[in-house]
Parts: structure tokens; C-alpha cells; sequence
């Protein structure tokens, strides 16, 4: 037995239809992200970026200082308040030193 049908001149009655293609079209380009800050037409001077860094270090500084004046008046141990401020004091400048804004 074959699976050619006997007749040839009829068409197969359970054929499905072809699915309607969309048109191609090109692709939407977004426009470059930006950030929480927008972009700047021209770059900083690099007396302005260093003085932004040393302005931005003394913020480390006095949150750091807080932090400990928190954790002192609260009786904690004096070697958990210098670990504690240290490893906040070198996670901020962390981020600050790899921002590429400052």
C-alpha cells in the first residue's frame, strides 16, 4: 500500500492554512540611556571633578562619624564600631571613586 492518494486532480481536504506573515520591518532604536542624571554637552573641568571628589569624601567622612556616634551611645563594643565604620567607609568610596559623574 502507498500513501499517494488515488486521485491527483482533488486537493487534500485537511490541509491546514498558511498563517498570516507580518511585514519585516526595521528594528526601533531607544535612545542611549541616561541615567538618574542627564548628559552633560561638555566635560568637567578636572579642577571641578576633583573638588566634587574631596566634597563627596568629606559626605563619607561625616556619615562614618554618625555611624559611630549611633553605635557608641548605644554601648556597642568599640572594636564592632571601627569595623563597622570602615567597611561603610570603604564601600561609599568605592562607589564614588568608579563614579564616572564625579
Amino acid at each position: 500500500m502507498t500513501d499517494t492518494p488515488d486521485r491527483v486532480d482533488q486537493p487534500e481536504t485537511n490541509a491546514t492554512p498558511e498563517p498570516e506573515v507580518a511585514p519585516v520591518t526595521a528594528p526601533v532604536t531607544a535612545p542611549p540611556p541616561q541615567g538618574m542624571l542627564p548628559a552633560r554637552e561638555s566635560r568637567r573641568f578636572s579642577v571641578e571633578r576633583g573638588l566634587m571628589r574631596v566634597i563627596a569624601t568629606c559626605g563619607i567622612i561625616a556619615i562614618g562619624t554618625a555611624l559611630a556616634a549611633i553605635l557608641g551611645s548605644a554601648d556597642v563594643a568599640a572594636w564592632i564600631i571601627g569595623l563597622a565604620v570602615s567597611a561603610l567607609s570603604v564601600v561609599l568610596a568605592a562607589l564614588l571613586w568608579s563614579s564616572r559623574q564625579l
